[in-house]
């Protein structure tokens, strides 16, 4: 016995140490489907209760909304817009009109066509941590976001390929002036990685220029773009019931241009929302609504997604929390509403830990099941996010691929054939044997299960003479050595030429102004 176990020591030593040229293992590019049936947490007459109420919400409450263009645009279209309070009010109707034009599904095309995200259906994809403002490591501790952190963690972001596309901005870079550093972020986007992004849509030009420097990349035209979207953004509702003016203009513009927007009110139970589940829903889906027919008002067929970020606080300080079963309930319930209106759907797993710690992990992974229990297309904030989305955290960035990975390998189809069966083998191996020399066992063994990157299964003696890492300390051996690893894509010189010349041009249009 003694003489089994020390080789599955040793295997194990090889398998979970990061030191040396072995790569780190990860599932290969392929795209994530979800083969089961969603989760119906709530009944057909319950998502008719909360899609009236929200009617009722549209109807008769409306929404603030702080831009000029778009209070004329609802105007031209028959709803009901008081200018002096700027609250639009609009009918099921209208809404019904709007949702006859909108996609069940689309794709992203970035600069490399194999990364395509698609959206819609029964595909998931999953997007790195977009908008802290702060950037933690284990070895130089929490910080100011800033360009060279963000490019590391684009880097991280190119290197897994659970990472399906980037949010806006891993981290603030707040070194660079804020008017423009959006054209230093879009830039490290486009060259240290070949996936698609979301851009910045506080306002026209933000937008505007991560629309044109993908084009640019993918070697099209704006017009050309309008019809093959290759970036998204997400439009935060200010909740309760108010599109600010910078928000009301980005939709707009990525409308205009054909890009996907994905609109996402922000509704913390208690906070900015009714302290009930039912009635954070239906205050979110009339607000969701509310931004999709905006939409095609601008542009009949514009790609959109119905966004959902419902989560509640805590009672005892109003901080947010996230990863609650509250919040978990929230995305199951959200997905069905997505499915009634026939929109994607995006989503976000979150957690209020302060640390990459065992909070993190299980409220990170609380929230995931009911993103892909709720179908959720779109898993915006997947890797990376910690402090309540304040940190872009290096450690949890591998624990969240790790999490990620483990999903995606549950969300393959068990295989039921005669090899699979493995009937021969059972009648090969006799009474109280083992398998582990059966050829059945011998031609599968390297691939028969998930190989995990971070998870330690040494025994504790073993584990102690490797250094005793915990999964934390483990974590950040794996980000160094992926950054190592890492390669950046190829672009041609012409390409990035033009790009360096656009960031130019555009830094010296703004100036000291607004983008």
């Amino acid at each position: 016995m003694r003489r089994m176990t020390e080789p599955r020591r040793k295997r194990g030593a090889e398998r979970t140490s990061n030191r040396g040229p072995a790569a780190i293992p990860q599932l290969p590019l392929r795209r994530v489907t979800n083969p089961y049936p969603p989760m119906a947490m709530l009944s057909a007459d319950q998502i008719e209760a909360i899609h009236q109420a929200s009617m009722h919400i549209l109807e008769n409450f409306g929404i603030e909304v702080m831009s000029s263009r778009a209070l004329s645009l609802f105007e031209k279209a028959g709803a009901k817009v008081d200018h002096a309070s700027m609250t639009v009010r609009i009918d099921r109707g209208m809404v019904d009109q709007a949702l006859g034009t909108t996609r069940s599904s689309y794709t992203l095309t970035p600069r490399n066509p194999v990364r395509a995200v698609h959206l819609g259906g029964n595909t998931i994809n999953f997007t790195l941590v977009a908008g802290p403002p702060n950037v933690h490591d284990m070895e130089r501790g929490r910080r100011a976001g800033n360009l060279r952190d963000y490019c590391d963690l684009t880097r991280l972001a190119q290197h897994f390929n659970c990472v399906h596309m980037l949010g806006n901005q891993v981290c603030a870079p707040v070194e660079l002036p804020a008017n423009s550093r959006h054209l230093d972020t879009y830039f490290a986007n486009l060259t240290l990685t070949d996936k698609s992004f979301h851009v910045s849509a506080i306002g026209r030009g933000r937008a505007l220029d991560g629309i044109e420097m993908m084009a640019i990349a993918r070697g099209l035209t704006l017009d050309e773009m309008r019809d093959d979207p290759g970036v998204t953004t997400i439009i935060s509702v200010n909740s309760p019931r108010r599109f600010d003016e910078m928000m009301a203009e980005g939709l707009m513009t990525m409308a205009e241009f054909g890009q996907s927007v994905a609109v996402t009110p922000f509704t913390l139970m208690g906070a900015m929302s009714p302290v009930t589940l039912a009635g954070a829903l239906a205050q979110q889906n009339a607000e969701a609504l509310f931004g999709v027919v905006l939409t095609q008002l601008v542009r009949p067929g514009a790609p959109v997604m119905y966004g959902a970020f419902t989560s509640n606080v805590d009672m005892k300080s109003g901080a947010p929390a996230f990863g609650t079963p509250e919040n978990t309930k929230a995305n199951i319930a959200s997905g069905q509403l997505a499915r009634r209106y026939g929109l994607p759907y995006r989503t976000t797993p979150g957690s209020a830990s302060n640390a990459a710690d065992a909070q993190g992990a299980y409220e990170t992974l609380m929230a995931l099941w009911g993103a892909v229990l709720g179908h959720g297309n779109l898993v915006y904030h997947a890797a990376g996010w910690q402090e309540g989305g304040l940190t872009a955290s290096f450690e949890k960035f591998i624990i969240d691929v790790e999490m990620i990975q483990h999903m995606m390998e549950f969300l393959r189809p068990i295989e039921v054939n005669e090899a699979e069966l493995a009937v021969e083998a059972l009648g090969a191996v006799p009474t109280g044997g083992h398998f582990f020399g059966e050829p059945h066992t011998l031609e599968r063994y390297a691939t028969a299960f998930y190989q995990p990157m971070l998870s330690n299964w040494q025994n504790y003696e073993a584990w102690q003479e490797a250094g005793g890492l915990d999964a934390t300390a483990r974590a950040t051996r794996l980000w160094k050595k992926a950054l190592e690893d890492h390669v950046e894509p190829a672009m041609d010189i012409s390409v990035r030429e033009a790009l360096e010349a656009y960031v130019a041009r555009r830094k010296e249009a703004i100036g000291q102004g607004e983008p």
